[in-house]
């Protein structure tokens, strides 16, 4: 307080006797005053590196700031300096956490490997698979589902759809098994590796 009311009569008083009237050094004086005008210098960077920070939604760390500053006001500021004045005002970077990763194993059903690479059937409607193929066309993709019958290679059923989606599917395999409804049969049905057929329902 003492130093401030001696800064603010500075131009009107001699320094040296108002250091004599309240009692304080002149080198604790001068001392408060390089302080002070580091303060000031410290604000205008402040200010800047604020904008920055908003800008970057607080991810640039004290490196990318110094360049910022560099390129944007032609400013070369020391990087101790610069990391004294992030961290003494709340200015540092974010460190935000990682999501924990998740296998993509984890998040879907897996099915055993029923057919073993054996795709010979001995009798109609043994062994089905089940595919999707992408058809290219002038307005767009066209998606085809279909059920097969191993033993002849016949299509039990197809459908088709401009989106790859679960309905397309079990559309498919539910037409396929009404079409062979009523008849004697004992199926096994492979799904191919395509996330699609991982969900849930099957």
């Amino acid at each position: 307080m003492k130093y401030r009311v001696i800064y603010r009569f500075k131009d009107k008083y001699p320094i040296t006797l108002m250091c004599s009237f309240f009692d304080v050094s002149r080198s604790g004086y001068y001392s408060w005053l390089r302080k002070k005008d580091q303060e000031n210098k410290d604000m205008v960077l402040v200010e800047k590196i604020t904008i920055c920070q908003e800008k970057s939604k607080k991810t640039y760390g004290y490196r990318r700031v110094r360049i910022w500053l560099l390129r944007k006001h032609g400013l070369l500021v020391n990087h101790k300096a610069l990391l004294r004045i992030m961290n003494q005002y709340n200015l540092l970077s974010e460190v935000r956490r990682r999501r924990k990763y998740k296998k993509y194993s984890q998040e879907v059903h897996r099915y055993g490997n029923l057919l073993n690479r054996d795709f010979q059937a001995s009798q109609p409607n043994q062994k089905w698979v089940t595919d999707i193929s992408y058809i290219h066309t002038g307005q767009g993709v066209l998606y085809l589902s279909m059920v097969k019958d191993l033993y002849d290679g016949f299509i039990v059923h197809f459908e088709t759809g401009t989106e790859q989606t679960v309905n397309l599917v079990t559309k498919t395999v539910q037409m396929a098994v009404k079409k062979r409804r009523g008849r004697s049969w004992t199926c096994t049905p492979q799904r191919p590796r395509v996330s699609i057929y991982f969900h849930g329902i099957f």
